[in-house]
């Protein structure tokens, strides 16, 4: 089939309508199957998990580990996901992870196809965990494991014989950022469960509740009394109160009760809504905030939040070259780049925002105003597209910067259990140092974790495919959680 021909007003720039068609050249450029990556994508959690495993456990090289996390503190504290690389169960990234997880079965949930039900298991993988670190009453458990002790080791989990602390937040020792995001995450999965399983929908919700009522009357930035536990891997480096709002937003989506409207809107200005607009992970949530609130606009339910629609737009603009808003920065290949480690977080989370907020606005007919140009729905899943599409392999070194898609991906990424002959093939224990053979070893690793995406090239789209490079070549959840979302619409929409 020819492709549709394409016009625009006389009055866009050269540089916009070059730019567009570019985005969309770009983005049929090589065909993926990507259904083949969210299959894939979605696996890689089962690689991720901790504690006992179940039955029907498909990532077979994985066996159970951390069985006795929480004895130290009286409570069960097993199940949950290690982070990335390492065997250290962080509660603030884990939250985010659950919470995209949760959005992207909300948003595209209806056309994941036979994906559903592995995603949805992801998802409460991740909030059965998290039911077990809020069950008493005005604490939070936020994190499993000494960083320093399981960094100086090399071992995979089945092994682990670090150190096993606990830490929490209480209501001496607050955390509304953690407290916050883990409401937010109970609320937005007791959408996913409401039709599903409607008591546990509720018991999620119920929770949620408690735990944001904990949050906002006792409030703090859980990293300045849990510093050497959290930094500088977790440390909160943009304040608690985006949290605050973002859990609200969810409980808003999940209840629809009145005071979590009022909430958003009392405390807009206070919480600094509109605060670096165009930030979107673990530690910043105000993109989020802006693009989940600014349905209701869209929907006409709530003109109250308008001024959220207009942070949305603006964040918009700001991810869009060829326009005087721009504020993110773009590899000669065409991959969004922030400053700091691990970028792949950043590109798939924006880039879920990105088609989040063109259905939004497609439900609508609504366009972005971006000055004296407008950015249709369909520019904001090109731009989308195009992110997926340099992940899966269109980028200047042809990679797939996700394990097991395509012909050519990353071989030695900094992992333990991935890098470690796994427990099947050598059950006799592998020690702390003894597996620094492992890590150093110029070989692929020997188990392959299918549907990690590592943490991606440099400002140049240089890779070094080595477990040193750990900014390069680490996989984690987060990364992974909003592409889950994002490969459902495009393997329905390819």
């Amino acid at each position: 089939m020819a492709p549709k021909a394409v016009t625009f007003p006389a009055a866009f720039p050269v540089v916009f309508v070059v730019f567009t068609l570019c985005l969309m050249l770009s983005a049929s450029a090589t065909a993926h199957d990507y259904s083949d990556a969210l299959r894939k994508c979605i696996l890689f959690f089962e690689g991720q998990r901790s504690g006992k495993l179940p039955p029907d456990q498909r990532v077979r090289w994985r066996s159970h580990s951390a069985l006795h996390d929480g004895a130290s503190a009286g409570v069960d504290l097993t199940g949950g996901y290690y982070d990335a690389g390492d065997n250290i169960k962080f509660g603030f990234p884990m939250a985010f992870t659950t919470t995209m997880l949760a959005w992207s079965v909300i948003d595209f949930g209806r056309i994941m196809g036979p994906e559903l039900g592995n995603a949805v298991r992801a998802v409460k993988w991740g909030t059965d965990y998290l039911l077990k670190a809020t069950a008493t009453d005005g604490v939070v458990y936020v994190q499993v494991g000494d960083a320093i002790s399981d960094h100086n080791c090399w071992e995979r989990p089945e092994d682990m014989d670090t150190l096993r602390t606990v830490s929490k937040i209480d209501r001496n020792h607050p955390g509304s950022d953690v407290a916050g995001e883990t409401a937010a995450a109970l609320a937005a999965a007791s959408i996913v469960f409401r039709s599903r399983d409607p008591t546990y929908s509720r018991i999620l919700l119920n929770r949620a509740v408690k735990v944001f009522r904990f949050a906002d009357t006792y409030r703090g930035a859980y990293s300045n009394d849990l510093h050497s536990a959290v930094c500088p891997f977790y440390c909160d480096n943009n304040g608690y109160q985006d949290e605050l709002l973002w859990a609200a937003a969810w409980l808003h989506k999940a209840s629809r009760r009145r005071q979590y409207r009022e909430y958003i809107i009392k405390n807009e200005v206070i919480l600094r809504a509109g605060d670096t607009i165009n930030e979107f992970g673990w530690d910043n949530k105000h993109a989020g905030i802006n693009v989940l609130v600014s349905k209701e606009v869209l929907m006409g339910k709530s003109p109250g939040f308008k001024s959220f629609q207009n942070n949305a737009d603006a964040f918009i603009c700001s991810l869009l070259p060829g326009t005087t808003h721009l504020q993110v920065q773009y590899s000669p290949g065409g991959l969004i780049f922030k400053a700091g480690g691990s970028n792949m977080q950043h590109v798939t989370s924006l880039s879920f925002l990105l088609l989040a907020y063109s259905n939004y606005l497609s439900h609508a007919n609504h366009a972005v105003p971006c000055g004296d140009k407008s950015a249709s729905p369909a520019l904001l899943k090109s731009l989308a597209r195009r992110q997926v599409n340099y992940i899966l392999g269109d980028n200047p070194i042809k990679m797939s910067y996700m394990v097991g898609y395509g012909t050519r991906y990353p071989q030695r990424i900094h992992h333990r259990g991935s890098s470690v002959p796994s427990i099947r093939v050598h059950p006799a224990r592998i020690g702390c140092k003894a597996g620094s053979r492992y890590f150093f070893s110029p070989d692929p690793n020997p188990n392959v974790l299918v549907g990690a995406v590592v943490g991606g090239p440099n400002t140049t789209d240089a890779f070094p495919d080595s477990r040193p490079f750990f900014q390069e070549s680490e996989p984690t959840t987060y990364i992974n959680a909003p592409l889950v979302g994002l490969l459902a619409y495009f393997a329905a929409h390819p």
